[in-house]
Order: C-alpha cells, then sequence, then structure tokens
C-alpha cells in the first residue's frame, strides 16, 4: 500500500541502519591493514571517475540473510543480497590494486591488473597519471614498491544502479630511503546491476564533506 510522506521518511532511515550494520558484518573483508602514520602516497592522484566492466567474476562473498523485525529489506532497495556482496568484492580489490605498484612497471602494466574492474575511462586516466614524468621520476629514483591492502567502513550513497562506499586503503612502501606505511579513506563509487559492478569513480572521502 502507498505510504505517507512521514512513513516513507521512517523507511528511508531504517534502510540506513540496516546498510550500516550490513557493512559490517556482510561486505568488512578479512585484511589486515596497518596503523602507521599516513605518508605521501606515490600512486596518482585520487580524484577521477572511475567505471569499468568486470571482465572476471567478481570475487563471491557469502552473506546471511538481513531482516529487521521479519522484514525482508532488501525488497525495498534497488540491489540485491548478492548484488552488495558482488559491488563490495569489486572496490576491496581496485583498491588493493590501486595501490599496488613497482618502479620496475610500466603504466600500463599497472593499469592492466585492473582490467575487469575499471571502466576503460578510468583506465586511460590512471595510465596518463601514472607516467606522468615528475611521478614516474620520483617512482624510479626511490625504488618504490607498494604493497596495498584495502578494507571498506561502509555505504554512503546508493542509487537505481550506483553504490558508493567509504573504504580505507594502505600502503607498505619500501624505497631507497628505507619502509614506511600509509593509509588514506577513499569514496569509491561502483556502477552496474545484479553482481556485475565496475568502479566508476574514486576520490578522497573528505571531498565535498565538510
Amino acid at each position: 500500500m502507498d505510504l505517507s510522506p512521514g512513513q516513507q521518511k521512517a523507511v528511508f532511515a531504517l534502510v540506513v541502519v540496516v546498510l550500516a550494520a550490513l557493512g559490517y558484518w556482510l561486505i568488512v573483508p578479512r585484511v589486515s591493514h596497518s596503523r602507521a602514520q599516513a605518508q605521501p602516497s606515490p600512486n596518482p592522484s585520487a580524484t577521477e571517475s572511475v567505471p569499468s566492466p568486470p571482465a572476471s567474476t567478481p570475487p563471491t562473498v557469502t552473506t546471511t540473510p538481513a531482516s529487521s523485525g521479519g522484514m525482508d529489506i532488501y525488497s525495498w532497495l534497488p540491489f540485491t543480497q548478492q548484488g552488495l556482496a558482488a559491488a563490495a568484492a569489486v572496490t576491496e580489490k581496485f583498491l588493493v590494486d590501486y595501490n599496488t605498484y613497482s618502479y620496475r612497471e610500466s603504466a600500463a602494466a599497472f593499469v592492466g591488473r585492473m582490467n575487469g574492474l575499471i571502466t576503460t575511462q578510468l583506465a586511460s586516466t590512471l595510465r596518463g597519471l601514472y607516467a606522468q614524468p615528475g611521478v614516474a621520476k620520483l617512482r624510479t629514483d626511490q625504488r618504490q614498491v607498494s604493497t596495498g591492502t584495502a578494507v571498506i567502513n561502509s555505504i554512503r550513497a546508493f542509487g537505481a544502479s550506483s553504490l558508493t562506499f567509504v573504504a580505507t586503503g594502505t600502503q607498505h612502501l619500501t624505497t631507497t630511503k628505507g619502509a614506511s606505511n600509509g593509509s588514506a579513506k577513499y569514496a569509491i563509487t561502483v556502477t552496474g546491476s545484479g553482481t556485475s559492478w565496475q568502479v566508476d569513480n574514486i576520490e578522497l572521502a573528505s571531498v565535498g564533506q565538510s
């Protein structure tokens, strides 16, 4: 039956609360990450748009049915339980790859690991940023090698064909000067439907948040 404006607001509030819980219990990956003080990332600046069709099947994430008072909340949402898990898996894998690189790698090799996770548009953008003369020279001169990890913190927004996650990406960086650990929080948007999702945008989580 039709809901009054007040009831609609109540339903939306309930959805937000339940999604916050799902963000912890259903989609938080079991990965370890450093809690050391953040260091400047030699990786391309995270203010790009990011679409990309997952050419490969996203990792399977098993979840348990979520309900509130015996009601299926997914009947109110534009995605399924399996779709949410798949979108989270794509997001996590992308952020791991984004913070994993080596001074020995070309821009094509760096972006190539993300094939099937990012759009053609984002791939082109990241290749350009990775190959920027100043960034590439610093990476080579310092012989930088970075290993990334990722953890999803929450869901920021969702729509009919998109989900925006807030996720923390960390990197263990080794250079000619030694080793360091750093982390940054990102807002990553994926677009798609069903269990097929593509990263469409990445930016620092603080952007636009006053």
